[in-house]
């Protein structure tokens, strides 16, 4: 991560226009993506960059970002970061791209106040293993993250994203997900899903798998890449409502006769 690599990739052509030291102190966007790079380097001169990419490179830590206090984007997919850390002097991060890496914790968020969306699939997990939820990072996140994609990282439970209260999009595709009670537990707790892609889980094979999370989330419009249509979920709530009145009515057929007989 040199100056001249610096230089060529913010468009800087001719320093002797303008000092290059106050050149980069103006830049907000910078794009070091595919660069062969293998460390963060020394980029504090760019005060006031915003925007960040990096990704497709061979970065291993995520380091020497404490002077990016106005950075709201971060590009990081693709490299060969194991640990999510040195982060909490980034206070304006809103979108955090983590995808294709080596991380097996999400962890080290506590302290990014702002983070709108955070994008961590396809993790090189170690066989057998899948991603792992710090509590105190998913606490911090709960009114602030409104899009999650954790799609291919092995997930096969849900229960614990309960508290991303603001969640209005989760892309979970690929992963090992079966069971619709807990499915229905973190859809009654995302009172604000717009949007849910489960696409490639097992649970998609389930019976009524489609009619029974249009029911449980009043909120939802699109599920696996589909529009939902109100008229649809209208019906199916009826259509839920009048089976469940019949089978109160005959539970209490079968109560009354049951009592006639032993009468």
């Amino acid at each position: 991560l040199t100056m001249d690599l610096i230089a060529k990739s913010a468009g800087h052509k001719n320093r002797s226009e303008e000092d290059f030291g106050q050149y980069l102190q103006k830049i907000t966007h910078l794009n070091l993506s595919d660069k062969n790079i293998d460390s963060i380097g020394d980029l504090s001169f760019c005060k006031n960059l915003r925007v960040l990419y990096l990704y497709d490179n061979k970065i291993n830590q995520i380091q020497n970002l404490d002077f990016a206090s106005n950075i709201t984007h971060l590009y990081l997919q693709n490299n060969r970061i194991s640990s999510i850390e040195n982060l909490s002097l980034l206070k304006k991060l809103e979108k955090l791209y983590l995808g294709g890496n080596y991380i097996t914790v999400v962890e080290g968020l506590d302290k990014v106040g702002e983070l709108r969306e955070l994008h961590i699939e396809s993790q090189h997990l170690p066989l057998g293993e899948k991603l792992l939820f710090d509590p105190v990072s998913l606490n911090s996140l709960a009114k602030s993250l409104s899009v999650l994609n954790i799609s291919n990282n092995n997930i096969d439970e849900l229960e614990e994203l309960a508290v991303l209260e603001n969640l209005s999009y989760l892309k979970a595709v690929d992963n090992r997900l079966k069971h619709m009670k807990d499915l229905e537990v973190v859809l009654k707790k995302w009172t604000r899903l717009r949007r849910i892609d489960l696409t490639g889980n097992p649970i998609c094979q389930k019976p009524k798998y489609k009619d029974r999370i249009i029911v449980q989330s009043l909120t939802l419009e699109s599920l696996d890449g589909k529009e939902i249509h109100e008229m649809e979920r209208r019906f199916l709530i009826n259509w839920k409502a009048s089976r469940a009145a019949r089978e109160k009515s005959n539970e209490r057929m079968t109560d009354e006769h049951t009592a006639y007989v032993q009468f």
